[in-house]
């Protein structure tokens, strides 16, 4: 990670405009069918969360503006993704875990369960600070229909929240938030990441190493 001149990125007017904003976070709303998710999860025994993550981690890495953050008044450009999971630890209350984004699904979902259990049974945050990670929270037992993440001014983070998929006939749905800094990118980028996200669940394709 380094940190960047704003006015040498394309992201020039975006910084200049947003980065003393008293709420610079844009937040999308999206249902995508996670059908080929859901299959795959229970023919090969992966958890979905994981693959979830990894998809996620997948679309994020096809889009430049993902590895750019504002952080404090600076602004730095990250080499590498994280996927950060909501972990419930085994004192009954949740710790957080970043799982590094690898295009490998076995190397990642190694290390999603190895990190998972670690982070479990110590009850200690798992954090990669020189990565750009992007947040979750996936409250899979409930039915929700959106969420709107916090805005501490610490942490920029994109963050994507979750609840239970729907099944419905033939299709699973699955409705997503998606919080970003208006600084890091525009709702065009944005957009386009859940678009790709729809699309890395559509094309996934069964692994055989399972």
């Amino acid at each position: 990670m380094q940190e960047v001149n704003p006015a040498e990125t394309t992201r020039a007017y975006a910084f200049e405009m947003w980065m003393k904003a008293p709420m610079p976070m844009v937040t999308l709303f999206r249902t995508i069918d996670v059908s080929n998710l859901r299959k795959i999860s229970l023919r090969k025994e992966l958890k979905f969360n994981m693959l979830m993550c990894w998809c996620i981690g997948r679309a994020a890495s096809q889009v430049k503006e993902f590895y750019m953050l504002p952080v404090g008044d600076r602004l730095v450009r990250y080499d590498s993704i994280a996927v950060n999971t909501i972990v419930a630890n085994k004192m009954g209350e949740v710790s957080s875990c970043d799982i590094p984004f690898c295009d490998d699904l076995a190397e990642f979902n190694h290390n999603y369960l190895r990190l998972t259990r670690q982070v479990a049974e110590s009850c200690k945050n798992h954090d990669i600070a020189d990565s750009m990670v992007i947040g979750t929270s996936a409250l899979a037992e409930y039915e929700i229909d959106g969420a709107v993440g916090m805005y501490s001014g610490v942490f920029n983070n994109p963050f994507m929240i979750w609840g239970c998929y729907r099944r419905s006939w033939f299709r699973t749905l699955l409705t997503v938030s998606f919080q970003f800094h208006h600084t890091q990118m525009d709702g065009t980028h944005a957009a386009r990441f859940l678009d790709l996200l729809q699309k890395e669940i559509y094309s996934m394709k069964s692994p055989a190493r399972f």
